[in-house]
């Protein structure tokens, strides 16, 4: 079994609400919501179903369609069609890719107030019109998402449950890592490489050969560019255009996305709902600019400017280095130790990304061009907000260095023009943890405990 840290939620769920809600689990494709939902099912019920309705046959479906009114023939329906007797209040019903049937979504608010079984459903693309605009989304729905598994489960997955407890423990004291910031570098740079997909984990585990860790994602970034074709509908190929731009654009030293590489004069307003198909399915983890880094980052933000990175670090290498259609192992070793000759700020910021967004964090960055005061020029790679929100020190500024050598301009023009506003601000990069100056330096396996 891979570790989730997600299953304790669900165990939460259950006995916090005793089938008052049903919990939607969502996230993008391949992230495990099937298999973490089954092995829920299977430890912590007595029985259970699993409905999986891309596969379902038509006539299953219907039920939902015509006995809503009558629960009691529903229920009994599906147990004969899956052969397994359910207990009340002992087992569990599991909608699985329950987009692909918009009617069971809907059939929530009655089966939860029957109160016979629990009720899990798993998804992708939940929100896309075509998926939601012929019902109505039941309130007794909660929801829960689901990412790449991160740093941490990577750790677990190797067999090390030792190493990240150090680290948080390094972390609150606000000490460095010593002997042992070696040893967090190079597994950190193992999970970059591999990225977080619980099939590609597996399989590095399992052989260490970086070819078929590739090959497991290149089949999973195909199964997205399917799933794109299939239905992005009328934004098909605005989404598939900033889908194969996303490599290039965190390229660029400012990964600000340049709608402009897409098509000649193009504008947000074509491009807005591409970009949130891309959101919606967690293809991409878009990053949003905001016009002052104080109170209230929503308030603020741009949508009109904004950073698009991809979900799973892992993935973006082999969408990246795409020659003849693989990346080849020489790349991965050159990745592994730090000597392939390309900016890899790219990466980096992308992980940092990921990990902020498992964190819960809404992704906002600070840019500020004044052509005439060169004070005001900054760019400011992430700010994150504490949990607790307050009129003053609440916004921590992320600067973001993928290389050993860095200036530092942006960050200390951002404390000086807002440090009424500023929490801790911190500074990513590869070496040890240190606090010098008013800056607080974190190696990059720390991001995901701010």
């Amino acid at each position: 079994m891979m570790k989730r840290k997600i299953y304790d939620k669900l165990v939460q769920w259950k006995q916090e609400k005793d089938g008052t809600t049903a919990l939607l689990i969502e996230g993008a494709r391949r992230i495990g919501k099937s298999y973490i939902a089954e092995e829920f099912a299977r430890n912590e019920y007595e029985s259970y179903i699993l409905i999986d309705f891309s596969k379902a046959p038509t006539r299953v479906k219907e039920w939902f369609n015509e006995y809503m009114e009558d629960v009691d023939t529903l229920l009994q329906n599906i147990q004969l069609h899956y052969k397994k007797t359910l207990t009340r209040r002992k087992s569990l019903i599991i909608f699985d890719e329950v987009q692909r049937c918009p009617r069971a979504r809907e059939a929530i608010k009655t089966l939860v107030a029957d109160h016979r079984f629990d009720y899990l459903e798993t998804g992708s693309l939940i929100s896309i019109r075509k998926n939601v605009e012929s019902i109505v989304i039941p309130s007794e729905e909660e929801g829960i998402d689901m990412h790449p598994m991160d740093f941490e489960e990577f750790l677990w997955a190797m067999g090390n449950e030792l190493l990240m407890p150090y680290i948080m423990n390094q972390f609150e004291k606000q000490k460095p890592m010593g002997d042992f910031h070696r040893e967090a570098m190079h597994y950190f740079r193992q999970y970059l490489i591999v990225g977080g997909m619980p099939q590609a984990v597996a399989e590095y585990v399992q052989s260490k050969d970086f070819n078929k860790v590739d090959s497991i994602k290149r089949q999973i970034l195909r199964l997205y560019k399917n799933d794109i074709q299939k239905y992005a509908g009328s934004a098909t190929s605005r989404v598939s255009a900033i889908y194969d731009a996303i490599p290039g654009q965190l390229q660029k030293h400012e990964k600000k996305f340049t709608l402009s590489a897409l098509k000649d004069e193009a504008r947000m307003r074509e491009y807005d709902s591409a970009f949130f198909w891309l959101d919606d399915a967690r293809i991409a983890n878009i990053c949003y600019n905001t016009t002052a880094p104080n109170i209230g980052l929503r308030l603020n933000e741009d949508r009109t400017t904004l950073k698009c990175y991809f979900c799973d670090t892992g993935l973006l290498i082999s969408l990246a280095f795409n020659a003849r259609g693989v990346v080849s192992n020489e790349i991965y070793q050159k990745l592994m130790f730090d000597k392939l000759e390309i900016n890899q700020g790219m990466l980096v910021e992308n992980i940092v990304a990921q990990m902020l967004k498992a964190r819960g964090q809404k992704l906002f960055f600070y840019s500020s061009y004044d052509k005439e005061t060169a004070e005001n020029r900054m760019e400011i790679d992430f700010l994150v907000q504490k949990g607790i929100v307050t009129s003053r020190h609440n916004i921590s500024p992320i600067e973001v260095k993928s290389s050993t050598n860095y200036t530092l301009t942006s960050i200390k023009k951002c404390i000086e023009k807002y440090r009424n506003y500023l929490s801790t601000p911190y500074v990513i990069h590869s070496k040890d943890m240190e606090i010098k100056d008013g800056l607080t330096y974190l190696p990059l396996y720390m991001v995901p405990l701010l």
